[in-house]
């Protein structure tokens, strides 16, 4: 849902990542990848057999399961109604595709396809039901999928980031975009991603990973509008309610490919944090600081692989990191959740999550994240429950 000398796109990113998953290895001819979604490790890895590999780090004490039984849950949030909404990348499908863009042939193909993305709605007793599916989603030949991404509400109507589709990955008719969930459990298209993404190219468009249909990942509702980045091409943009697209922001021209995965809106300001490249080097990455005009700073530094941002209600900024160690891929167990202090300290609050992506606060006060979401056995996601009250002691 999706590393080194290549850059990689997060789509989930493809968000999410085979090249994150123990277990899937990169063909000796590949190229070197950099990050999450569609992308392999940077050297080619063999995993060692399930019983020869170590056991997972525990969940920190202040850590339990909210819920389970999620395929590859990404970007979560929760609704006026109390419950939690959390989109699905899915499995992809039976159907294979080498993608049917004009003139245009991806590094990631053969995609295996189906509609098998959705949104799921978590009441407080962690009981899922399905608010909308049949979504697309793709599994590319490392085994990345890139399906739903993130959801947000505006008022009372739902909006969900569609990231799977487009002719990259063989949806002619699906394009990559933002659709509006109807109360019936139908989806009407809001913004054609693909078509905008297609028309404006980043300045990232020369690496080698890149992708028309570009990796969507997250999504914030501010001012009336809808904000996204994009793993994949390196940008912040802004949809408004009647479909309307417009670049805010190309962080690759200043950044280069630092694989913007995650994004929150704070005081106004938007807030940026880069999963960054493969091999992972811990302390690599920052999260940015991008007005509404696109001035960017840096707002923290020293980090590693983010895939989420939150921000509490003192106005502290919580940072999940896929993995805090020098690695070729995040390993199950490796995650964190992170706070940043007034001088940019780390303050260290749960541990022991694995394959983590996408994180919120809860109206208890609570962080929720999505854990086995690109990586392991597709039907092991679930969501976390943090307390962040409670120092992570194991």
């Amino acid at each position: 849902m999706q590393i080194s000398s290549r850059s990689s796109t997060l789509a989930v990113s493809c968000i999410l990542l085979c090249a994150l998953i123990a277990g899937c290895a990169a063909p000796a001819a590949t190229p070197a990848p950099t990050a999450i979604p569609t992308s392999p490790p940077s050297t080619p890895t063999v995993a060692p057999p399930a019983d020869e590999q170590a056991k997972p780090a525990p969940l920190s004490a202040n850590v339990t399961t909210f819920a389970s039984g999620l395929v590859y849950p990404r970007g979560l949030k929760f609704g006026p109604d109390g419950a939690l909404y959390v989109a699905e990348a899915g499995s992809g499908g039976d159907t294979e595709s080498m993608g049917n863009c004009e003139g245009f042939t991806s590094m990631f193909v053969p995609y295996r396809t189906g509609m098998t993305a959705r949104v799921s709605r978590i009441g407080p007793d962690g009981v899922r039901s399905t608010v909308v599916d049949n979504l697309p989603s793709a599994q590319d030949k490392f085994g990345d999928v890139i399906g739903a991404s993130d959801v947000v509400f505006v008022d009372q109507t739902l909006y969900a980031v569609s990231s799977g589709g487009g002719c990259s990955r063989g949806f002619a008719d699906s394009p990559a975009g933002i659709v509006k969930v109807n109360s019936d459990g139908t989806s009407d298209m809001l913004a054609d991603l693909s078509a905008f993404f297609t028309a404006h190219p980043a300045a990232a468009g020369n690496e080698e990973d890149y992708e028309p249909d570009g990796s969507a990942n997250a999504v914030v509702a501010h001012d009336g509008k809808l904000y996204i980045v994009n793993a994949n091409h390196g940008s912040l943009d802004e949809i408004t309610l009647d479909g309307q697209v417009r670049r805010v922001l190309d962080i690759t021209a200043s950044q280069g490919h630092v694989t913007p995965a995650s994004l929150t809106v704070h005081d106004g300001n938007f807030y940026v944090g880069a999963l960054g490249k493969f091999p992972i080097r811990v302390g690599s990455v920052n999260v940015y600081q991008i007005t509404p005009q696109g001035d960017m700073s840096v707002a923290a530094k020293g980090l590693t692989a983010v895939l989420g941002l939150a921000f509490d209600e003192q106005g502290r900024l919580y940072v999940l990191e896929a993995t805090h160690e020098d690695s070729d891929y995040p390993g199950p167990g490796a995650g964190r959740v992170v706070r940043v202090g007034e001088a940019g300290e780390l303050e260290v609050i749960a541990t022991g999550l694995s394959f983590p992506i996408g994180m919120t606060f809860g109206p208890d006060g609570a962080l929720y994240v999505s854990n086995y979401g690109y990586g392991g056995d597709p039907t092991a996601g679930e969501v976390l429950r943090i307390d962040v009250n409670s120092r992570a002691m194991r």
